[in-house]
């Protein structure tokens, strides 16, 4: 089976053209009408990759949309981003649903040289699958959609020297809002995300008391993610709301209650705890052990003793 390229789409102009809409009135910065959009007419089967940011809120847009393994079908009202160089892939289209919504465009060069460029990637949102996308109540939506509708219009009034600073500030306030929505949408969720916490442990429980930590090393934030079919962004902020540790601390947390248990259960010496716990180095363990409990192992076994 032939795989497609992905159409790479560089600029937000271009992305216009390919999607019958008139010139971008502002050349890195863009509010699209989803209901003016049309189908490029060209074979997108290989996904699109944008070199943009990409923020939308989409409603019956009858399609479903590819991500990586996960296909979600975007019938409701939601609101997902994307960060550059993201793969996406459109699975299926029904041309008769009334779609409607809209698509935030961001070039990195207009965010350049100023604080937003930098603190946007600390939004874990930008990393989450198609699958992860924001569910907003009405009362959420009216209060984004009035951000949009002002960054719409100041980048359509006459741009002075003020007008990017206060475009950013408006950013950063859509931006900020999604995240306040994020953590509600994971608290009234609560009982998914525990299911996908006690996925995590029992992960975690039967990985080290298996053999492949001896073929494969310690577990990684991505094997965690990969085994339960969730991206690691999603995954760690869904932990830290719950537990208030992230995926890596989890690892750690069962990787010292491993330990602790060798220690104070067999005889065997640090160098083979720390080789059944997947490290290649001991000092390695003893390091972290120490950094988590402000023991040296032996310290800690001496005290069984």
């Amino acid at each position: 089976m032939e795989h497609k390229k992905p159409i790479q789409i560089k600029s937000i102009r271009e992305f216009h053209r390919l999607r019958g809409l008139a010139a971008p009135e502002h050349p890195l910065i863009s509010v699209i009408d989803y209901s003016k959009m049309i189908a490029s007419g060209t074979d997108e089967s290989g996904g699109l990759l944008f070199d943009f940011y990409l923020i939308s809120l989409k409603k019956g847009l009858g399609v479903k949309l590819k991500y990586g393994q996960q296909i979600y079908d975007h019938d409701e009202g939601v609101m997902s981003f994307m960060a550059p160089h993201q793969l996406l892939k459109i699975e299926k289209q029904n041309t008769n649903t009334v779609r409607s919504g809209w698509m935030l465009l961001i070039h990195p060069d207009f965010i350049w040289n100023t604080p937003l460029a930098k603190s946007i990637k600390q939004y874990d949102y930008f990393g989450y699958a198609v699958n992860e996308a924001l569910f907003l109540s009405e009362k959420e939506e009216a209060t984004v959609n009035t951000v949009i509708n002002s960054i719409k219009e100041e980048y359509q009034n006459t741009i002075d020297k003020f007008s990017q600073s206060i475009i950013i500030s408006q950013i950063e306030t859509l931006l900020n809002y999604s995240e306040r929505f994020y953590q509600r949408q994971f608290i009234t969720r609560h009982k998914s995300g525990h299911q996908l916490l006690e996925k995590v442990e029992a992960f975690l429980e039967t990985y080290f008391n298996g053999e492949m930590i001896l073929s494969d090393g310690l577990p990684t934030v991505k094997s965690i993610s990969e085994e339960l079919n969730v991206s690691t962004g999603y995954l760690g902020s869904l932990l830290r709301s719950l537990t208030g540790m992230n995926t890596q601390q989890h690892i750690h947390e069962k990787l010292i209650e491993k330990a602790k248990e060798k220690l104070s259960t067999t005889q065997l010496t640090v160098s083979e705890i720390a080789y059944e716990l997947g490290f290649e180095h001991s000092q390695s363990f003893s390091k972290l052990f120490k950094s988590k409990t402000q023991q040296t192992p032996l310290e800690f076994r001496s005290s069984f003793n």
